[in-house]
C-alpha cells in the first residue's frame, strides 16, 4: 500500500504521510554531520570537509556559506540543492529587503523565507522537496541578539540554542546537551565545537578537513573601505592556521 503514494509528492497516503518528505530527510540523515552552538556573545557554526579523493582541492567547495553579512548558514544533505538554496535566499535578501529597506531582512524574517521556498517545493507538481537541512545562524541589529535556526525539507523550522544535523547527530546533539548552558561564551562555544566533530569525524582533525565560522563581533577589517560609522560584516570564517591553533589547545 505504502509502495502507491512513495512516488508521490503531493498525495498522502492513507497514515496521513508524504513520503517523498521522508526520503527528503534520509537524505539529510546520511549528509555529513554539521553543527552550530549559540552562545551569550556569537554564533558557531562548524561542519566536516570530506573528500573522495586526495586530488580534490577543498579550498574552493565551502560548506558554510553567508548569506547576508550578519547572517551565515551551513548544510547536511545533498550540496547541489544548497546551492540553489543559497542563491535563491541571498536573491531574496537583496531584491526584497536590501534594495527596498536599504537594510538586510533580520534573521528570523529571512529563516521564514527560505522556509517558504523549502515548502513550495512539497506542494507542487513536477518538482521534488530539497534534499538538504539548514543550520542558520544571525545577529539582528534592533534587538542586539543572536539566534539559531534549524530548516528541513518540509519547511518546517526551529529555533535551538545547539543543535547537530547529518550523519552523526544524535550523538552530536547528547554531546552538546551534557556542554552546553546559558553563560557560554563564544570561545568556549569554539572549543566545545571542535570537540563534538573530534568525536564524530573519521581520522585526525585538522584546519584542513573541517569547517569552522563565527557570527560574534563586527570585523571592521572586512568591510573594504574606511572612513564611516558603518560596522564591518558579523559573519567570519576561520582560516586553516587559526582552527589548527585551537586544535592545539584541545
Amino acid at each position: 500500500m505504502a509502495d502507491r503514494y512513495s512516488f508521490s509528492l503531493t498525495t498522502f497516503s492513507p497514515s496521513g504521510k508524504l513520503v517523498q518528505i521522508e526520503y527528503a530527510l534520509n537524505a539529510v540523515k546520511q549528509g555529513i554531520t554539521s553543527l552550530a552552538i549559540k552562545s551569550t556573545n556569537g554564533i558557531v557554526l562548524a561542519t566536516e570537509k570530506k573528500s573522495s579523493s586526495s586530488l580534490i582541492k577543498l579550498d574552493d567547495q565551502l560548506k558554510i556559506e553567508t548569506l547576508t553579512p550578519n547572517i551565515g548558514c551551513t548544510y547536511a544533505g545533498m550540496g547541489p540543492d544548497f546551492r540553489v538554496l543559497l542563491d535563491k535566499s541571498r536573491k531574496v535578501s537583496h531584491t526584497n529587503y536590501k534594495r527596498i529597506y536599504n537594510e538586510y531582512p533580520s534573521t528570523k524574517i529571512l529563516v521564514d523565507e527560505i522556509a517558504k521556498i523549502m515548502q513550495e517545493a512539497t506542494q507542487s507538481g513536477g518538482v521534488r522537496p530539497y534534499g538538504v537541512s539548514l543550520l542558520i545562524g544571525g545577529f539582528n541589529e534592533h534587538d542586539q541578539t543572536y539566534l539559531l535556526y534549524q530548516v528541513d525539507p518540509s519547511g518546517s523550522y526551529f529555533p535551538w540554542k545547539a543543535t547537530a544535523i547529518g550523519k552523526n547527530a544524535t550523538a552530536v546533539k547528547t554531546f552538546l546537551e551534557k556542554r552546553w548552558n546559558e553563560n557560554l561564551e563564544i570561545e568556549d562555544a569554539i572549543h566545545i565545537a571542535l570537540l563534538a566533530l573530534k568525536e564524530s569525524v573519521d581520522g585526525e582533525l585538522t584546519g584542513e578537513n573541517i569547517e569552522l565560522a563565527l557570527i560574534s563581533e563586527p570585523n571592521d577589517d572586512m568591510l573594504g573601505f574606511k572612513g564611516t560609522d558603518m560596522s564591518g560584516p558579523r559573519f567570519r570564517l576561520l582560516s586553516a592556521e587559526e582552527i589548527n591553533d585551537r586544535l592545539e589547545a584541545l
